[in-house]
């Protein structure tokens, strides 16, 4: 028994070149799918970041106007917590408030203006 050795086709002139460099039909069509395909990559880089899993990443911008919104609210209940702290000392120092004394009792005693007829 003889091994018969495949002879190299025209098409395939030598077998020892990688399979990227052999001859392809239609070679025009796959380099313009090939640019196609990189400046759509390209455009999504630039629209979607350097990230791989652009569908996973997180959006920042929800995340930042919620920490504006919280920050907006813990200076106004510091400013509304400090504001009634000085409105009770302006209170106290008025003398009203809750700590007030009660005003000193007067000397002068009312007459009825009717006489009792008893």
């Amino acid at each position: 028994m003889s091994t018969i050795t495949p002879s190299p086709t025209p098409a395939d002139p030598d077998p020892q070149l990688p399979e990227a460099f052999h001859y392809t039909p239609d070679e025009e069509k796959y380099v313009l799918q090939a640019d196609a395909l990189r400046h759509r990559q390209l455009r999504s880089a630039l629209l979607y970041g350097s990230s791989r899993y652009w569908r996973r990443r997180q959006r920042v911008w929800p995340a930042v106007i919620g920490g504006l919104i919280l920050t907006a609210l813990v200076c106004g209940v510091i400013a509304l917590i400090g504001a009634f702290g000085r409105q009770q000392d302006l209170n106290e120092e008025r003398g009203i408030g809750q700590f007030r004394q009660p005003p000193p009792q007067s000397s002068v005693v009312e007459a009825p203006l009717l006489p009792d007829l008893s």
